[in-house]
């Protein structure tokens, strides 16, 4: 009974998955899932191996293939190296979750040139990017979800953060226009927008701010990345068939 159980429950099985920006946070928790739940997973980094590789060993230890590559999404030619890559080494992608993000928070009046390139790069062109080369596989074995990781800030915008906000809600409009454009093919593509999440950017934040952010959430905390990997779990699996073009927001509230 427990062995039938446990199967049940892997939602992910037989389906390969790509992760952008899986060496931590909420990537992390996403590759951590994704393969408790059976799927393949290929995650990219940027630039700290030791962790990717410590992620990649942890991943593998839930029996399934986990292989990490060093990769910036922001970049056009090395989103499309890394999509052959992929289908090379695992034979398909199946879900793509579009994760790798930055922040370059100022006022707009402080906010430099290269505060606002540096997050649109990251944090936009890089689902152009990456769902750009992962379409025409997708098209060809008429099946696959997109998940963009946006944000709550991209919904109702924040001070100080312009050039995210942009970015994320750029991510929403984006995501819609795609959902629409491949429907028909048996593509699906939605958004997941979290709220304030416990990572290692809020451990840097001081107890008083921490304090502030609970109490303007309705359900009094800040999130786990464990929130957001099992909406994106649903998303990735055949539960949410009939689900596209969406922004389900994993904030505890505080959108209302």
């Amino acid at each position: 009974m427990a062995q039938t159980f446990e199967k049940q429950m892997k939602l992910l099985e037989g389906k390969t998955a790509l992760i952008t920006g899986g060496s931590r946070g909420i990537g992390k928790g996403l590759v951590m899932a994704f393969a408790e739940h059976g799927a393949n997973v290929a995650f990219t980094y940027r630039s700290n191996t030791a962790m990717a590789d410590t992620v990649q060993a942890d991943a593998t230890a839930s029996g399934t293939m986990v292989k990490a590559y060093q990769s910036d999404a922001g970049d056009y030619a090395q989103a499309e190296a890394l999509i052959k890559d992929v289908i090379e080494d695992f034979g398909s992608i199946d879900i793509l979750i579009n994760n790798a993000g930055i922040t370059r928070d100022n006022l707009m009046l402080r906010m430099n040139e290269e505060m606002w390139d540096a997050v649109i790069d990251v944090n936009l062109k890089s689902v152009f990017n990456l769902t750009k080369h992962v379409l025409r596989p997708m098209l060809k074995q008429r099946s696959g979800s997109i998940i963009n990781v946006g944000s709550v800030v991209g919904v109702f915008g924040n001070a100080g953060q312009a050039n995210y906000a942009a970015s994320k809600a750029g991510i929403i409009g984006f995501s819609k226009s795609i959902a629409k454009e491949v429907g028909s093919r048996g593509i699906r593509c939605n958004v997941l927008a979290p709220g304030f999440i416990a990572t290692d950017m809020t451990d840097a934040l001081d107890e008083n701010t921490i304090k502030a952010y609970e109490d303007s959430i309705p359900l009094k905390s800040l999130g786990q990345p464990k929130h957001v990997s099992d909406a994106a779990v649903f998303l990735g699996s055949d539960l949410s068939a009939y689900i596209t073009g969406q922004v389900i927001s994993v904030c505890g509230g505080m959108n209302m």
